[in-house]
């Protein structure tokens, strides 16, 4: 069975290749995550995919190079010409991969721009970390930042904590805040989703610890608003209420869609960690 054949839907559907690459009210977005790469076109005035998005299960293992054919085959399977915008679950700085999350440890030190420019054609590409692009995502879209004047984090609980802080709309880019240390142990080994899985947790018992690294959070930033996200968000109405921070803290709206809408928006905007 080839990498395609595990993809979500077999052909890109008429209204996707109705859009027009030129049109500025659509962007395209690629999230590269540890068991799957995604994509889709983007409505940029709405935040919201045109059609399906395609996902291509994340090759084994993770190489640069394998994973530029698989967003390649991403961006053929929607016949793309314009601006892509591509996440990783690395830090990016000044076009070198500096970390490397989920994906191989060979990813360390690429230029991803050159290597993705050798599978594919596209008239412009912004790469940054995939946290960050879920943050965009949700500052413009999610509906929970609009009226905040101040900082804003967004976390995504997941096999670690992923994070994007955001002030009045922009974005101080990758802030690894799961790597902070809260007491003994780094926070995304005691607050993650991941964590309280492997100790096998209460909602109540994880509550507790996610709330001291919030508040530690809050200690450092004084953010006006947490927003939380990840595979677990869709139970927060189970452990949110459990919270005992003092900074409001809602769910993230976007969900699996964030980081290919926070690419297609950074493409868009030309942007380049």
């Amino acid at each position: 069975m080839s990498a395609a054949d595990t993809a979500d839907s077999p052909v890109a559907t008429p209204e996707q290749l109705a859009v027009h690459a030129d049109d500025p009210r659509y962007g395209f977005g690629i999230d590269v995550g540890g068991s799957g790469v995604k994509g889709g076109i983007v409505d940029l005035t709405t935040g919201t995919l045109v059609g399906d998005r395609f996902k291509i299960k994340t090759p084994k293992p993770a190489s640069p190079d394998a994973v530029a054919a698989t967003v390649a085959q991403i961006v053929a399977h929607f016949h793309w010409t314009g601006r892509v915008g591509v996440t990783l679950p690395a830090v990016v700085v000044d076009g070198v991969v500096r970390t490397a999350a989920n994906i191989d440890k060979a990813w360390i030190g690429t230029d991803p721009y050159a290597l993705l420019g050798t599978y594919f054609t596209a008239s412009g590409l912004t790469v940054l970390n995939d946290a960050d692009a879920a943050g965009l995502a949700e500052a413009k879209y999610g509906g929970n930042a609009d009226d905040v004047d101040g900082v804003v984090i967004m976390l995504t609980l997941g096999t670690g904590i992923g994070s994007a802080i955001l002030f009045s709309g922009g974005l101080l880019p990758n802030a690894e805040l799961g790597h902070v240390q809260v007491g003994k142990s780094i926070a995304e080994a005691q607050a993650s989703a991941r964590a309280k899985e492997d100790n096998d947790w209460s909602y109540e018992q994880w509550a507790r610890h996610l709330s001291r690294v919030l508040q530690e959070y809050e200690k450092l930033f004084s953010p006006k608003l947490f927003i939380l996200g990840g595979g677990i968000s869709r139970k927060a109405h189970k452990w949110i209420p459990l919270l005992t921070n003092s900074t409001p803290t809602v769910r993230a709206t976007l969900r699996n869609t964030a980081g290919i809408v926070g690419a297609a928006m950074a493409a868009e905007a030309g942007l380049r960690p």
